[in-house]
C-alpha cells in the first residue's frame, strides 16, 4: 500500500457512536419527548410502529419487539417448546448468548465446526452430525450417543453476512427440525435472490445492542416470523404468557421492549441502509490497502449474491495478539471476535466436547480481529489503520 505518515494525533476507536448520535441529536430529542409527554414507557404504539417498520425492513409478515437480542433468541426457543430432552444444533463460535439460551430452556447444544471464509455455520458438518449421529425413532430424530431429541438448526449470520440459508433451509426441512436464524449482527443482509435475513426461518432474531448497525440506546431486540400463530405464541410469552392479563395458561418472561429504545430505533432505521453503504465502502477500501499484503492479512469475502453489512470487518493474521497490542499503541481499537468458541467455553464443559472437535473454529479464534469499520470513518483515518496493519505484518 501506498507509504502514509504516521500521525500520533490520529485517534481511530473501534466504533464511534458519538459521531452518529451528532447528527442525529435533534431528531432523537424530539422523539424521546414525545414518548416523554406520553408517559407510555413499555410497550404501546411507538413498539407497534417499530415491529412494522422492521417486518417490513426484513420482509417478514411479524414483528415481535422484545427486551433484547439475547431474549429474542430465548423467546424463539420457548416458542418452539424446547426444552429438557431437546438438542439444537448450531455453530460453536459465537456470542455466548448463541449457546447460552439453549442451555438456560435445559436443552443441549450440539455445537459444529465453521466454513473458514465467512465463519459462518458450515451445512457439511450440519448434515455430516445428522448422518452419523442421529436416527428417525417414530418420526423424531434422535441423537444415538445422548437420546437427546434432535429438534432445531440455528446458524448464525456473523459479523453481517448470512450464512448458507438455502443449504441450512433444506436440510431442517429434509429432518423436520426447526430453523432459528441469530441474526443479531445481520439485520438487512441479504442471501442470493435478495432475500433478507430473518425472512425465510421460523422465526429470525435481531439485536438492537447500541453497537449494532441499528442500535438503540440500551438493549433491545425483536423476532419476526411469517406464521400468525406462531408470532401470536411470541407475543403471550413476551407478556408472562399472560392472555388475557393476569390468565397464564404458559409460563413466559418479561421480555418487553420499552417505548423510548422503540422511538430511537424508528428514528435511525432511516439511515441504516446510508449507513450501510458506508460500511460496505470502507472495507471495499480496506480491501484496497491490504491488496499487496494479500498472503498476510486475509481480508473478509463476501460470498456471490450476498449483501454482507459489514456489522464488523474482521480480517486474519498471524500474531493476532501482538498485532492488537500494536494498533493500542498507535491509538486504534480493534476487537476479538471471540477468542473462546463455544464448545471450549468452561460452563459447557460437562457437554464433553475437547480441544481439536472444531478446528476451524479454534484457528479463527487465535487468528481473527476486527478493525473500525463504523460509517463515520475518514479516509485519513482508514488508510492510517491499514497502514498501522500493513507496518505490523511487514508489508
Amino acid at each position: 500500500m501506498n507509504t502514509v505518515l504516521k500521525d500520533a494525533t490520529v485517534t481511530v476507536p473501534l466504533l464511534d457512536l458519538k459521531a452518529q448520535y451528532k447528527g442525529l441529536r435533534d431528531e432523537i430529542e424530539i422523539a424521546i419527548r414525545e414518548v416523554c409527554d406520553s408517559q407510555y414507557f413499555v410497550m404501546g404504539p411507538k413498539v407497534l410502529e417499530l415491529e412494522e417498520q422492521i417486518a417490513d425492513y426484513s420482509q417478514a409478515k411479524h414483528g415481535i419487539g422484545v427486551s433484547s437480542g439475547t431474549d429474542a433468541l430465548l423467546v424463539a426457543l420457548m416458542a418452539l417448546d424446547i426444552g429438557a430432552g431437546d438438542e439444537v444444533l448450531t455453530t460453536c463460535y459465537s456470542f455466548f448468548a448463541t449457546g447460552g439460551v439453549i442451555a438456560r430452556l435445559g436443552a443441549r447444544p450440539v455445537f459444529l465446526d465453521i466454513e473458514p471464509d465467512t465463519y459462518n455455520l458450515d451445512p457439511q458438518q450440519v448434515r455430516a452430525f445428522i448422518q452419523e449421529h442421529t436416527e428417525a425413532r417414530k418420526g423424531v430424530l434422535v441423537n444415538r450417543g445422548t437420546g437427546g431429541r434432535v429438534r432445531a438448526l440455528m446458524p448464525v449470520h456473523l459479523y453481517g453476512q448470512t450464512a448458507d440459508l438455502r443449504s441450512l433451509r433444506n436440510i431442517a426441512d429434509e429432518f423436520g427440525l426447526a430453523l432459528v436464524e441469530d441474526a443479531a449482527q445481520a439485520i438487512g443482509s441479504e442471501s442470493p435472490g435478495g432475500i433478507r435475513a430473518g425472512a425465510t426461518s421460523d422465526i429470525g432474531c435481531f439485536s438492537f445492542f447500541p453497537s449494532k448497525n441499528l442500535g438503540a440506546f440500551g438493549d433491545g431486540g425483536m423476532c419476526v416470523c411469517n406464521d400468525d400463530a406462531l408470532a401470536e405464541k411470541l407475543r403471550v410469552l413476551r407478556l408472562h404468557g399472560g392472555k388475557p392479563k393476569y390468565y397464564h395458561a404458559v409460563v413466559g418472561g418479561n421480555f418487553r421492549l420499552d417505548a423510548l429504545q422503540a422511538a430511537v430505533l424508528i428514528v435511525k432505521l432511516k439511515y441504516l441502509d446510508r449507513w450501510t453503504a458506508a460500511r460496505q465502502r470502507n472495507a471495499a477500501r480496506y480491501d484496497e490497502l491490504f491488496n499487496d499484503a494479500a498472503g498476510k492479512i486475509k481480508a473478509p469475502i463476501v460470498r456471490p449474491g450476498h449483501r454482507h453489512i459489514f456489522n464488523q470487518y474482521v480480517i486474519e493474521v498471524e500474531r493476532r495478539d501482538e498485532l492488537r497490542a500494536h494498533l493500542n499503541a498507535n491509538n486504534i481499537g480493534s476487537e476479538v471476535y471471540y477468542p473462546v468458541p463455544l464448545h471450549l467455553q468452561e460452563c459447557f464443559s460437562d457437554l464433553g466436547y475437547q480441544l481439536g472437535d472444531c478446528p476451524v473454529a479454534e484457528r479463527a479464534a487465535s487468528r481473527t480481529l476486527a478493525l473500525p469499520v463504523y460509517p463515520e470513518l475518514t479516509e485519513e483515518q482508514l488508510q492510517f489503520v491499514a497502514h498501522t496493519v500493513c507496518e505490523f505484518a511487514g508489508t
